[in-house]
């Protein structure tokens, strides 16, 4: 890795970069607040410097030559090719509650994702999937309303 053009700088850069946009973020939102005295800017804030650290830390290793090979593991397939449609599947999971959080409830949009994520990972059991996360979301909806975090309605359309 003696060029530059091998070297991925971007990675690093946009490491750093993310980071900053999240630390941006923090500053929009409450970093002390009046229940438990944590607020959630103080996470976001917390996750941004973390992301500056190791993107600055990560642009050094590249700027040193560190060369970036995948790590041997049990079930690695090295020469596998990228799975676009796996990538495409997993990026809407992570922009389905955006759409659908307020409309349809926490528990409903916790089985989409669920169920796109597993899909995106090679799961063919769409309908066990989309089960196994309405238990999950159900339980943690519940979870979270006992200790007083409101995620809205359990069903909205329904009224609940």
């Amino acid at each position: 890795m003696s060029g530059s053009k091998t070297r991925p700088w971007w990675l690093g850069l946009g490491t750093t970069g993310l980071g900053g946009i999240w630390l941006n973020g923090a500053l929009s939102l409450d970093i002390v607040a009046k229940y438990g005295g944590i607020g959630p800017g103080l996470f976001v804030g917390l996750v941004g410097a973390g992301l500056v650290l190791l993107g600055i830390v990560l642009t050094i290793r590249i700027g040193l030559g560190e060369r970036f090979e995948p790590q041997a593991t049990e079930d690695m397939t090295p020469d596998a090719p990228f799975s676009l449609s796996g990538f495409l599947l997993a990026t809407t999971a992570a922009a389905v509650p955006l759409a659908t959080m307020q409309p349809i409830g926490f528990p409903v949009t916790a089985a989409l994702v669920f169920a796109l994520v597993a899909r995106a990972f090679g799961a063919r059991r769409i309908l066990h999937d989309v089960a196994f996360g309405l238990i999950l979301g159900s339980a943690c909806w519940y979870g979270f309303r006992s200790l007083g975090v409101g995620l809205g309605g359990f069903l909205p359309l329904l009224g609940w």
